[in-house]
């Protein structure tokens, strides 16, 4: 197996990290927030402390408190504290908090659950520490080598690019599902009944991109619906999955339909569907959902870190009419975005996107394809995905 463990390195990530300031990086297992971590803080002058480390961690679960001693015996030139996988010993925020009243070191706290620490009660800082996300892999990062068809069937998960033959990367999200059960599900006691959680991952997965139907969900797997829910929010708090919420003026209404739900990379929904040896085959039903799920992910990362303060929903009218995507610009008009994998993408496809956009009134409304150039079919703008994707959230 030829891997190369440099081309990961040699990328630069989008996240910019504050040098000065404390904060938190979340992300899900797999996504370089460790990678990112030792680049930007060198162990010169910064101190890891690794939570997956199974005696450090059991040491400091067992006393918190010995954080601030090992902090205090820090010498001078070690200027930043790093703790990896936080969420393993919530308590240990007490002790930093301490820390930095103390204004001893700058301290850097990674995981892979944000929610779980806020349902632990856990000191999360208040307004002391930035927060910052991590994705897998964008184009814009990927840059001259990004390859459409590769991001689609196996996803851009940062060591997935490490492989170079089809069933070394399959054989990586194999392996990523299964470490995501163990570790973060089984070592974590998420669920007390494991198989009917693996029914749920490839049933979940097989609905990735659609209106969540937790009926019909509950009866494939064998349980309740209220114990589908906890299982949704299980994927939410790990990271490895958003929800996607139905568009309304009203917000009371918005919270009475249900949402859809996106797996946070195409390889994991492909892993977890097992359909990952099956080639995506263009112009298939597929191929354009890959495609939509891939446009989504890239929209929602680069607006997290470029465009923070937008915020995404989706549309679909009581007669079945459905925009994708739609997103709230604060002092914009909202963008009305449509996604089509065709090369060419024609006037009669985008009639039901032009219609609800005239019926909405102030709003801009875009197509991202596969098209080689941009043009304008009367109230709606078709762009090549990559050229749309950097005007809007670059």
């Amino acid at each position: 197996m030829v891997i190369n463990y440099g081309f990961v390195a040699m990328l630069k990530r989008l996240q910019k990290l504050s040098q000065h300031h404390h904060f938190f990086l979340f992300g899900p297992r797999g996504t370089g927030k460790s990678t990112l971590l030792r680049e930007t803080f060198p162990s010169e002058t910064a101190l890891y402390l690794d939570l997956l480390d199974f005696s450090l961690e059991d040491r400091l679960a067992k006393n918190p408190k010995e954080l601030i001693n090992i902090v205090h015996a820090l010498p001078s030139h070690i200027t930043h504290v790093v703790i990896d996988e936080i969420q393993k010993i919530p308590r240990l925020l007490d002790g930093v908090h301490q820390l930095i009243e103390e204004k001893q070191k700058i301290f850097v706290l990674s995981g892979s659950s944000a929610r779980k620490l806020k349902r632990q009660s856990a000191n999360l800082l208040a307004g002391r520490a930035f927060v910052y996300h991590l994705y897998p892999f964008s184009f814009v990062e990927i840059g001259e080598d990004f390859d459409l068809y590769a991001a689609l069937q196996y996803g851009t998960l940062p060591r997935n690019s490490d492989f170079v033959l089809p069933d070394e990367k399959q054989q990586y999200l194999m392996s990523y599902a299964h470490t995501y059960l163990k570790e973060e599900i089984v070592s974590e006691q998420w669920v007390r009944n494991l198989d009917p959680f693996r029914r749920f991952l490839e049933v979940s997965a097989q609905c990735n991109g659609k209106i969540i139907n937790y009926a019909n969900i509950a009866r494939d797997v064998g349980v309740s619906e209220k114990t589908v829910k906890v299982y949704f929010e299980i994927l939410e708090d790990t990271l490895i999955g958003f929800f996607l919420e139905p568009f309304h003026h009203s917000f009371r209404k918005r919270l009475s339909q249900k949402p859809k739900f996106y797996y946070v990379d195409t390889g994991i929904a492909r892993a977890l569907s097992r359909t990952l040896s099956l080639p995506l085959q263009e112009k298939t039903s597929a191929y354009g959902e890959s495609f939509e799920h891939y446009i989504i992910l890239e929209c929602l990362r680069l607006a997290n870190y470029f465009k923070p303060e937008y915020r995404f929903s989706y549309l679909k009218t009581k007669d079945d009419a459905e925009i994708d995507l739609i997103v709230d610009r604060p002092g914009l008009p909202h963008l009305f975005i449509e996604i089509k994998s065709s090369e060419s993408v024609d006037e009669v496809q985008l009639n039901t996107l032009s219609s609800l956009a005239k019926d909405f009134g102030a709003c801009e409304a875009v197509c991202f394809s596969r098209d080689t150039y941009a043009k304008k079919f009367s109230n709606v703008t078709v762009y090549p995905w990559m050229e749309g994707i950097k005007k809007y959230f670059l």
